[in-house]
This record gives C-alpha cells, sequence and structure tokens, in this order.
C-alpha cells in the first residue's frame, strides 16, 4: 500500500534537491510541479515534432521549438532533407543548442570528433557490442555505466539510412517514469535513489580491466535541480541492490514501460533525416534487418554530451 504523502519521511541519502519538486519530504513544490507536468503533456505526438530545413544552420524559430520542446518535456522529435554521411549534423546542431564539443562523451566506440555511428560492425572495437548488431536493445539511458561525475544528460540522434525492416524506437520522458512511481508510493522512488541502487560490473579484457565496475543510484538530482535517471533493464551485467522495495519498484517501472497505454510513451521508426534531441530519456529499439549487400545498411549518428538541452 502506497504511504500517504504528508506522513512519507524519505531515507538520508535522498536529501537531494532540497525544497524542490524532487524532494521527497515537502509535498507543496512536487504538487505544483505534478500539475504542470500533466497539463504540458501532448495528447497529440505530432506536437513533439519540429520541421526543419537544415540542422547544420537552424531558423531562431525551429531553434527556439526545439528548446521549447526539451524544456516541457525532455525531448523533441525532428525532420529534415539532411541524410548525407555528413557528421557535421549532428555536431552542428548540438552546438546550436548549447551543447559544446568539448562537453561530448568521446566513448570508446566512438569516431575522434565525439560522434559515433550506429550501424552493424563487421570487426573493430565496436563488434560484438548490442548497438552495434541488428539485435534489440531494451530500454535504458545512454552512459548508465560512467562514473558520477561524467553522466549524460543530453542525446542526439540522427538518422541517415533506416533498416530494410525493424529498428523501431520506443521513447518515454524519464520525468513521466518518475512522475508515475511517485504518484504510486514515494518509497519506490527513494529505493531507486539508494546510491548502491544498481551497480555495472567492470568491463574485463582478456585479464585488462577496461572499465571499472559503477554503482549508483537510478534516480537522481543534479545540483542545478533537474532529475536525472541512470537505468538499464538488460538482464545480465546488471546487479541490483537485494531489498524487496527496489525489486517492487524496478517491476513497477518495467510494466510502465511495457505498457503501450502509459502517457507520453512513443513509438517511431525514424527515416533519414528524422532525428531525435533529448536530455537522455528512456529509451530502446527493436530488432532489424538491413538489406542484403551490397546495398548499404541501417546508419544513425548519436552525439552524447555531459549537458543538458539548453545548458549554454
Amino acid at each position: 500500500m502506497a504511504v500517504p504523502h504528508d506522513r512519507y519521511i524519505a531515507p538520508a541519502w535522498v536529501k537531494y534537491g532540497r525544497g524542490g519538486p524532487f524532494d521527497l519530504d515537502v509535498e507543496a513544490p512536487w504538487q505544483r510541479w505534478r500539475e504542470a507536468k500533466l497539463a504540458a503533456l501532448p495528447s497529440d505526438p505530432g506536437a513533439l515534432w519540429v520541421e526543419i530545413r537544415d540542422p547544420r544552420a537552424l531558423s531562431r524559430g525551429e531553434r527556439a521549438r526545439l528548446l521549447e520542446l526539451c524544456a516541457r518535456h525532455n525531448l523533441a522529435l525532428y525532420r529534415s532533407r539532411a541524410w548525407d554521411e555528413d557528421h557535421r549534423v549532428p555536431l552542428a546542431l548540438g552546438e546550436q543548442l548549447g551543447l559544446g564539443r568539448p562537453d561530448l562523451d568521446r566513448n570508446p566506440c566512438a569516431d575522434p570528433d565525439g560522434v559515433t555511428p550506429l550501424a552493424v560492425a563487421r570487426g573493430g572495437e565496436r563488434a560484438g557490442f548490442v548497438p552495434y548488431t541488428t539485435r534489440a536493445i531494451d530500454w535504458h539511458t545512454d552512459g548508465y555505466y560512467n562514473p558520477r561525475a561524467r553522466q549524460i544528460h543530453g542525446l542526439l540522434l540522427h538518422c541517415v539510412r533506416a533498416a530494410a525492416e525493424g529498428g523501431e524506437n520506443g521513447i518515454l520522458d524519464h520525468e513521466l517514469a518518475y512522475l508515475r512511481l511517485r504518484e504510486e508510493d514515494p518509497a519506490l522512488v527513494a529505493a531507486l535513489m539508494h546510491p548502491q541502487a544498481m551497480t555495472i560490473p567492470a568491463h574485463v579484457r582478456d585479464g585488462r580491466v577496461l572499465r571499472p565496475a559503477r554503482t549508483g543510484p537510478v534516480f537522481s538530482v543534479t545540483r542545478e535541480g533537474r532529475l536525472h535517471m541512470r537505468y538499464t533493464r538488460r538482464a545480465r551485467n546488471v546487479f541490483w541492490r537485494d531489498d524487496p522495495l527496489l525489486r517492487r519498484a524496478l517491476a513497477r517501472l518495467e510494466a510502465l514501460l511495457g505498457d503501450p497505454a502509459t502517457p507520453g510513451l512513443l513509438r517511431h521508426r525514424l527515416a533519414p533525416g528524422e532525428g531525435l534531441v533529448c536530455n537522455n530519456v528512456l529509451h530502446m529499439r527493436t530488432a532489424f534487418r538491413d538489406p542484403a549487400p551490397p546495398a548499404p545498411g541501417r546508419l544513425l549518428y548519436r552525439a552524447r554530451y555531459f549537458l543538458p538541452v539548453g545548458a549554454l
């Protein structure tokens, strides 16, 4: 049974964002934030789309609309005629939205400029990792294996080529997931805020540690008062704190993500020239099939940032 909000006292580890909407000990800021969030929820997913002439050179109106949508919903979708293999598309788009190149997450699978081509890998560093195969990717936020100081807050996906079949994305604003869980029981949110809630084990290859184990919360609040989510629904290579309340919270979260009727949950297969700009919201990808060689396969460009959209 849910604990009434006016009687709930948050554990010590969730004393983040004091006095703000994500402070579990105060009711009024949360209720104001909740009402505003629900009032802004678009009844038509088409309201989240922006038509863009060229992502490399946004008009004043295009830029303002993208920033507005990300401020309200943590995400915006766009359509453009830019489907050439030009890394400047995500890089220039990010810069115009306050995401500078010094803040790019240049992970080992990214190209030298920080852009990661998401395509089926035939060899090299990317081979074997699920994003570079045709397999499905379950619900997650990017960079959940990064250290706390290098969490991913901004994310761009730009489609150059679609798959022959499949490759649909699911998308959900992480603030809506938080809202639904807190409505049900703030103790569920507290369990997900535990500093040892989720551990990603070390990445070891040939006896060498390429990345140490990372332990941290699912939900946290940044110094600026923003809600951040670090999550993966994968079944392997993740350890969850042994806590019955956390298990219940994860089950409820999985139910939300698995229900197509969850408010705000979107499904879309990006077409060439289309893209997603977001504050690292929850997302997934279905399995896909590439066309037969020599036709080129599915290609998306990904840019990940340590800052949220509009931070600069």
